[in-house]
């Protein structure tokens, strides 16, 4: 039995466990109480949490306030007021078992988790440039928490792109030095001119096929384009494209 003894309340007075906020407390143990909760502290093959609950109840039958017991044990007061009510309920017994919890979200099936998969490495609707999570939610019927954890556990990134070149011109290298050289070092009085036209204006396509996004690899695409329909002319050695 715990009987709970506010400060300056008369010495016997049972009060309600919402007392126990309020005041010093002294929670009065029988002896095999006290014989039990001491065995429970001192048993190293215990749980620490079972410890901690007996000596937060063995210090609060000394008058300690909660504030003095939290920094004691080395909790906070709410855990204090927890396991003093904990007590009070179901005794010693109560302590050593946790309450029931409600259930957790239900696991996303595998069928759901490979639609996610597969869509992803798919074209995004609406001529949009990657899949988003809203998207992907939307799509599937899942929260944008879940796509993402998807992903991130598939190593999917549909936001990122890499862009390469492969030149198969065997004189790469050669017409790289040229025109890098150029710009680096040019000739005296010489006056070098790049044009181009203005973006997103002319249909490009690129030079090679893009890769799309697959598990653990991002989308990657070549950073070059070729205009359909142009013609090279050359003006005084200099090659222009119009």
């Amino acid at each position: 039995m715990l009987t709970i003894e506010p400060t300056g309340a008369v010495p016997g007075d049972t009060m309600t466990i919402s007392s126990i906020k309020f005041g010093r407390l002294c929670v009065v143990l029988s002896t095999v109480e006290c014989e039990q909760l001491a065995a429970i502290a001192a048993d190293r093959n215990r749980p620490r949490k079972h410890a901690e609950r007996a000596r937060i109840v063995l210090a609060s039958a000394d008058r300690h306030s909660a504030q003095w017991l939290a920094q004691s044990v080395g909790v906070s007061r709410p855990t204090v007021w927890r396991w003093q009510q904990r007590f009070a309920e179901s005794g010693v017994e109560g302590l050593l078992r946790d309450k029931t919890r409600k259930p957790g979200k239900a696991p996303i099936a595998a069928e759901t988790t490979a639609r996610v998969v597969a869509l992803t490495c798919t074209a995004p609707p609406h001529q949009a440039t990657h899949w988003t999570g809203r998207a992907m939610a939307k799509a599937i019927g899942i929260s944008v928490g879940s796509v993402q954890r998807i992903w991130r556990k598939h190593k999917l990134q549909p936001h990122q792109l890499r862009t390469f070149k492969r030149s198969r011109d065997p004189s790469f290298a050669a017409k790289l030095s040229d025109i890098v050289g150029l710009y680096v070092d040019p000739p005296a009085h010489a006056v070098v001119l790049s044009i181009d036209e203005k973006s997103q204006i002319e249909a490009l396509d690129r030079t090679q096929p893009a890769q799309p996004i697959k598990p653990g690899r991002c989308q990657t695409m070549t950073h070059d384009y070729k205009r359909p329909c142009c013609t090279d002319r050359s003006f005084g050695g200099e090659g222009w494209r119009v």
